[in-house]
């Protein structure tokens, strides 16, 4: 996959078949929409391309800070496991944020040799959001590139969306938004160095460094697998702040990585998230903490022995 950034310079030859969005999270909604990608890229050849924004719109437009379900980083890897050809992560700078929505048209057609776009049916874009499928649509024919709208998934009653899934994170549903997700909800990040308490009480644990615009869901300790060098591992995460250890700590991500000694320090994991187990405690010594943090990693590992996840 190439992945394009920091430029508004962007060209593909090849005759593509492209999608628009903010992409936030890769629901089971933009799974559909990427296998009709698929097809027409099987069928015709295209070079398969997203076109994202390194910001939320709403961020620059409101003017206040919007949390992501994954952030610009684990979309990169996700987009590329997913078989991408091209990641576009266009700036939103002035001169695209005013652009009227046919001169943006006509821009990406022309640049990136578009034969297909493919978007949700309540796509919008351009100045004032003033553009939609039905532009697209009429502008089809004269710029040469066949129209594929596809109708949102729903569950239950409910359309599949980022907002949806952010309000289930936010809830600690944390299975219900992997449902959602089609996927584990996750953090990547790299492992820096934390107090080492853990390895002082014999449970070491390793702490991701967690971007600020990365949405967590509530602090408590959640049952996860780990990816350390493309092997799994079982795990316990606790998301909070450290409420026992003295100090101001801020929110992250701390795990005991079960049967697992090696020195990660510095290096890139990843940490999904499958069950919540409890709240974050602050507890009366450091004691009564070993004992809880014992009794998470028994109760994780006898979960996950009759359970598969």
């Amino acid at each position: 996959m190439e992945y394009i950034s920091k430029t508004l310079n962007f060209h593909v030859k090849e005759p593509s078949v492209i999608s628009f969005g903010k992409f936030d999270g890769l629901h089971r909604g933009h799974e559909f929409l990427m296998e009709k990608q698929i097809e027409q890229s099987n069928l015709h050849g295209y070079k398969r391309i997203i076109f994202t924004f390194d910001i939320p719109p709403k961020s620059e437009v409101l003017g206040i800070e919007s949390k992501v379900i994954i952030t610009n980083d684990e979309k990169e890897y996700v987009f590329e496991k997913s078989g991408i050809d091209y990641l576009i992560e266009c700036p939103f700078v002035p001169q695209v944020m005013t652009m009227e929505a046919d001169a943006f048209v006509r821009w990406i057609v022309k640049s990136l040799n578009v034969k297909c776009i493919i978007v949700g049916d309540d796509f919008r874009f351009g100045h004032n959001r003033a553009g939609d499928h039905r532009l697209l649509s009429a502008m089809a024919g004269e710029l040469g590139y066949e129209l594929i709208v596809v109708d949102k998934i729903k569950d239950g009653d409910r359309d599949i969306s980022s907002t949806y899934i952010r309000e289930e994170i936010a809830a600690g549903h944390i299975k219900k938004a992997n449902e959602l997700l089609g996927y584990p909800f996750f953090i990547k990040g790299r492992v820096v160095h934390g107090r080492a308490l853990g390895r002082t009480i014999g449970i070491p644990t390793v702490n991701l460094t967690v971007p600020h615009d990365k949405l967590l869901p509530p602090k408590g300790v959640y049952m996860s697998r780990v990816l350390v060098r493309d092997n799994w591992y079982l795990g316990v995460t606790n998301i909070g702040c450290k409420p026992t250890i003295e100090g101001k700590n801020p929110i992250g991500a701390e795990t005991y990585i079960i049967d697992f000694g090696q020195d990660v320090y510095g290096q890139d994991i990843m940490v999904e998230l499958h069950k919540f187990v409890r709240a974050e405690m602050k507890f009366d010594s450091i004691e009564a903490l070993k004992s809880q943090m014992s009794a998470d990693i028994n109760y994780t590992i006898n979960y996950a022995g009759s359970h598969t996840f």
